[in-house]
């Protein structure tokens, strides 16, 4: 006999393996979530100790939030990127706000979330090595309380999801710019992976050789590289590009 686990795990799974579109994983994703009064999420990569490499393969937030969240600096102290410091399993906003480590600032946050109408959620983290974490952000309308058991499913659920729309983002595109790259950054950044040089890059996207060399020059410094080999490795790494 199936668990009550196993059987929406196994159904999620198979749906989100046939999903062509980003927007086909989200609407499966927020259905399974159902249940749970959650209703907003947003899954991406961060470097914690350069948050200006973030990249957002798929957001579902209000209006309101979205463009609070992006306008406000507030990844600066979003407490669900603080909480990766010190929980390698998923854990809740419960669980954050009794957590004493947590700053000012954070705290604050939470507050704020909860201002809006969300009374509980969960971060999962995805470890990459180092500092780097894919991540998924889910929240709940009160009168939700995620349980452990829920969290659970909820964790293995959305690593699928993340999984999925990392590797469908690269191709469809992104929410936002990825690390605060251009399209057209991103563009010479595959091409340059692919090795082709400043000259053989602007034949193939019909610019000049030195606007070819300009766009490379700025994605190395959003990505914080040394050189351009780093920034190819960065953006492969955090899902920008795919090879």
């Amino acid at each position: 006999m199936q668990t009550p686990l196993k059987e929406p795990l196994e159904r999620f799974h198979a749906e989100i393996g046939s999903a062509r579109s980003i927007a086909e994983c989200s609407g499966s994703f927020l259905r399974v979530l159902k249940p749970y009064h959650i209703d907003t999420f947003a899954s991406g990569e961060i470097d914690v100790s350069a948050r200006q490499r973030s990249v957002f393969f798929a957001i579902e937030w209000p209006e309101r939030w979205r463009n609070f969240y992006f306008s406000s600096g507030i990844i600066d102290r979003d407490p669900a990127i603080e909480g990766l410091a010190w929980y390698g399993t998923p854990f809740t906003w419960g669980e954050l706000r009794a957590d004493r480590r947590i700053s000012q600032l954070g705290t604050d946050a939470l507050d704020l979330i909860k201002a809006h109408g969300w009374s509980d959620g969960v971060v999962v983290p995805i470890p990459r090595g180092g500092t780097r974490y894919g991540i998924v952000g889910v929240v709940a309308q009160a009168p939700a309380v995620i349980n452990a058991n829920a969290k659970s499913l909820i964790g293995l659920l959305a690593v699928c999801f993340h999984e999925r729309v990392r590797a469908l983002a690269p191709v469809e595109g992104f929410p936002v710019p990825p690390a605060g790259l251009s399209e057209r950054e991103t563009q010479c950044l595959r091409l340059i992976a692919r090795g082709y040089s400043d000259r053989e890059v602007g034949g193939q996207l019909g610019i000049a050789t030195s606007t070819a060399h300009e766009y490379a020059e700025n994605a190395k410094r959003k990505l914080l590289a040394s050189s351009r080999a780093e920034a190819v490795a960065l953006a492969i790494s955090l899902g920008i590009i795919a090879v």
